[in-house]
């Protein structure tokens, strides 16, 4: 997203705007908080309604007067109504002359009518100034205070002294405006709040289909084969068992696939010798949902955590425990301490300890309230240099947990290896092409070309 100089300003307005007079026509729920939240930034309020009585849910410091009254006292207007009520616009177009429109609509769904409201708004009073704003900040937002999670307001129109006056209401009410340009850009502004987590439908529909095979590969294994050869019934695996096995499989592929897109972005271009040509859709679209896909599998590998905790009070494993202990007091023996099994559970307990640890630390600094409080190097050796040493702790805690299993006969049922053993492919793969990547004969002429240099001459296709 582009900025330019209107987005860098201070949140505070300039003071020549804290005391003027704003009209809302529309006395719902928006426009009811739109205007309490403005009178307590310091502006005097008057709504427009086709009632002019005062309501007990109107702010008590604002006026109530007919749509006409009401515009003629203010040269910002905002229409807090849908676009099916426009209509009575069209009687006051002549006091509406030269002031300033802000529609504020959202519709049911996506590009719901051939031109967006605030270019339907303009055709019917042609000689006001349109600007869209505030659709993006819902009514209860502004009543409670809670405006973390919607505190940007994407602002477009035609005449940029009228978006200016705009985004000064904005900035006092502490919100962020960002100009998006002309009016055209109306319709994805309105389409914005219909989207349901635009950025999270590969993620999730990744980690469904992922969590679906291996839950069948895994009772594959752990259950069905279990009943077929050795008559036993394992069913109960389904609750804890497979679960446990799937989380930290789905956790290390999804951390991988974070990668995988820098390291495929790396090699298409040392293959060009340039930056300057776009990357395939699908890779473009898969960089930009890392940060989704790195949040999901952060959700997995504390899943595993929490199952990895019940363990010791799960029924079975306190059978198995005491079944042991009774059957070496029954032959008096005991089992002298293996120190290498010793060292191998405890590596792979602090690798993954480590690891759970970085992999939360990466997961805190995406979120918007910490990012935006660190510069671009801070956040870069963060998500780069610590998430590849996030990856190679949880792959070399999956390697641990292996050991020497990786070629044992038992470890293949129906000739499938475990599934932690198909979690391995992708991040090695990750892991060993960076590692490559790091030499100088290939890391030096990709830095240059990332600083702009070009290998050899580029023509525009």
């Amino acid at each position: 997203m582009n900025k330019n100089s209107s987005n860098t300003m201070a949140l505070a307005p300039n003071t020549s705007n804290k005391r003027q007079t704003v009209c809302v026509f529309g006395t719902g729920d928006f426009g009811r908080a739109l205007g309490h939240k403005m009178i307590q930034s310091g502006y005097h309020v008057v709504f427009g309604s086709r009632s002019a009585q005062t309501s007990s849910l109107i702010p008590k410091d604002a006026e109530v007067l007919s749509h006409a009254e009401a515009a003629q006292k203010a040269a910002i207007i905002i229409i807090a109504i849908q676009r099916q009520h426009y209509n009575f616009l069209t009687p006051l177009a002549e006091i509406l002359q030269g002031k300033v429109l802000v529609d504020v609509s959202n519709n049911l769904k996506i590009n719901q009518y051939p031109e967006s409201n605030a270019e339907y708004l303009a055709q019917l009073v042609p000689g006001a100034k349109v600007v869209k704003a505030f659709n993006t900040v819902s009514a209860w937002a502004l009543q409670s205070g809670t405006l973390d999670a919607s505190r940007q307001v994407f602002v477009c129109g035609d005449d940029m002294e009228a978006k200016q006056m705009v985004m000064d209401i904005a900035r006092a009410l502490g919100l962020t405006p960002l100009d998006r340009g002309s009016l055209l850009a109306a319709q994805e502004i309105e389409n914005y709040p219909l989207q349901l987590f635009p950025m999270w439908k590969f993620p999730i529909l990744l980690s469904l289909g992922l969590t679906t095979f291996f839950f069948f590969y895994c009772l594959i294994r752990e259950v069905i084969y279990a009943y077929v050869y050795e008559n036993k019934d394992f069913s109960f695996f389904i609750a804890i068992s497979i679960p446990n096995r799937i989380c930290p499989v789905l956790a290390l592929i999804l951390l991988a696939l974070v990668y995988l897109p820098g390291v495929l972005a790396a090699i298409i271009q040392l293959y060009r010798g340039t930056k300057y040509r776009r990357f395939p859709d699908w890779l473009d679209k898969w960089m930009l949902c890392r940060k989704q896909l790195g949040l999901v599998a952060l959700a997995f590998a504390s899943l595993h955590v929490l199952y990895t905790l019940v363990i010791p009070i799960r029924s079975f494993v306190r059978w198995r425990i005491s079944s042991r202990t009774i059957a070496l007091a029954l032959n008096n023996k005991t089992e002298p301490l293996n120190t290498t099994n010793a060292w191998l559970s405890d590596s792979y307990l602090a690798l993954g300890i480590l690891g759970f640890f970085l992999f939360v630390l990466l997961g805190i600094t995406s979120l918007p309230s910490v990012s935006n409080n660190v510069n671009w190097r801070e956040f870069r050796f963060v998500q780069s240099k610590l998430g590849y040493l996030t990856l190679i702790l949880c792959t070399a805690h999956t390697l641990v947990y292996g050991g020497n299993r990786f070629l044992s006969p038992s470890s293949y049922r129906w000739y499938l290896p475990n599934a932690y053993m198909l979690a391995l492919v992708v991040p090695c793969i990750v892991l060993v092409v960076k590692f490559v990547l790091v030499f100088p004969c290939l890391d030096k002429p990709l830095t240059q070309i990332r600083q702009g240099w070009e290998r050899k001459p580029q023509y525009s296709e």
